[in-house]
């Protein structure tokens, strides 16, 4: 070319709108990975969270409708009385847990991610000639037979089979994102010095600022359900804002219990999310007192918990704290399954009665609730390790250096 007809490559308007086309890919792409990454967090936390907490939460629903009834059985006026029904009715109207949980593994594929539920099957419906014309035109440009490539055949059938399911449902709409999709794909694109590469510049930009849109707009939905703006309040820690919830809903649950024994004129529980050894049994454990064991139904009669003094030596022990907190300090010889792998890794347990900790019993609790719930033999170690250690119970680091409780 001469100097009086420059390249159209470098023109200083395409070479602008190359660096602007860059720039919203890179955009595009770190906000795709950030948005996959979120639904992840969200979806992990979120199975843990009604896997671990689901129970105490049914717990308290069914104290909740107990005292409203001992109210109204002593009272028995009739804004009580609907009270308590009410209360009756939302706990007999709780979801089953094990058929829900159930139901998300199923939609979880061999390798533990989430396998995509099957497309429904599409209505009867015959596309309008638009959808019609699309269709054809897309079919025509992105067969895979176009091409000798097996990597190209294998992306273009995949392209394919979504354009096959748009045209299904007669969906003109979707058929016209994928031909806009297809025509300012990177892979489309002109030569640099070709005269029709500015125009793709200008597509490929319009089909970036709208996906750039859309995955914004995902990212915000994604903040705004519940269990997103729960994992906010501690996106580097979920493990521990689960203990701390858990500790929460067990005090919530002993004021419950203690109000309850006063309405029925029995003895009430000691203070605390859990009794300990030498607590007074709550009502509802049919009316029994603490054995002389150190061993007692504490909060729940499905948590039975232990005093760290009075753990057997050969007990076999399971600790839930995250590496750092083993590395600190541990029991030798104990197993290590930090809490968020428990429910994936529940074959390495061993058949014996399990004695659970964590640093203060919190994340321990949650996992005795769920271990007893699946019909395994588990005591929460109350005060977890901060008990171990006041006892005098004998700890090792994974270090060598003197053991501490983190």
């Amino acid at each position: 070319m001469s100097a009086q007809s420059p390249a159209r490559w470098t023109d200083p308007e395409q070479q602008a709108l190359e660096e602007r086309v860059a720039a919203a890919e890179l955009a595009w792409l770190s906000m795709d990975v950030d948005v996959q990454t979120l639904r992840v967090e969200i979806d992990n936390f979120a199975l843990i969270h009604h896997q671990l907490l689901g129970p105490l939460y049914a717990r308290l629903d069914e104290l909740d409708a107990l005292v409203a009834e001992a109210v109204a059985a002593r009272t028995g006026l009739p804004e009580d009385l609907r009270r308590a029904a009410e209360a009756r009715r939302q706990v007999d109207e709780l979801p089953d847990l094990d058929a829900l949980f159930d139901s998300v593994r199923e939609q979880t594929g061999q390798d533990g991610e989430p396998a995509p539920p099957p497309p429904a099957a599409p209505e009867r419906v015959r596309p309008g000639k638009e959808a019609q014309r699309i269709y054809r035109e897309l079919v025509r440009r992105a067969h895979p037979d176009l091409t000798t490539d097996p990597g190209e055949q294998q992306r273009r059938a995949a392209f394919l089979v979504r354009v096959n399911e748009a045209y299904a449902y007669g969906d003109a709409g979707a058929l016209g994102a994928l031909a806009a999709e297809w025509s300012t794909a990177p892979e489309a694109a002109p030569a640099v010095d070709s005269p029709d590469r500015s125009d793709w510049l200008r597509r490929r930009l319009d089909w970036l600022t709208a996906k750039i849109a859309e995955t914004a707009t995902e990212q915000v939905r994604l903040e705004q359900t519940p269990m997103g703006q729960l994992l906010a309040l501690a996106p580097q820690d979920p493990d521990r804002l689960l203990e701390q919830l858990a500790e929460e809903l067990l005090a919530k649950a002993a004021r419950q219990q203690a109000e309850l024994a006063r309405l029925l004129g029995g003895p009430a529980p000691a203070d605390g999310p859990s009794s300990g050894a030498h607590g007074t049994a709550p009502v509802g454990d049919n009316g029994t007192h603490p054995t002389e064991s150190q061993e007692s139904h504490t909060m729940f009669p499905q948590i039975p918990s232990a005093d760290a003094a009075a753990v057997p030596a050969d007990a076999a022990l399971l600790d839930v704290r995250e590496q750092d907190e083993w590395d600190a300090g541990h029991v030798d010889g104990a197993l290590h399954i930090p809490i968020g792998e428990v429910i994936a890794r529940l074959g390495e347990l061993p058949d014996e009665k399990l004695y659970v900790l964590c640093r203060v019993g919190g994340r321990s609790a949650q996992v005795v609730q769920y271990l007893v719930q699946q019909g395994r033999e588990a005591v929460n170690v109350d005060g977890g390790m901060y008990a171990w250690q006041g006892a005098g119970r004998p700890m090792v680091s994974s270090t060598g250096q003197e053991a501490f409780v983190l």
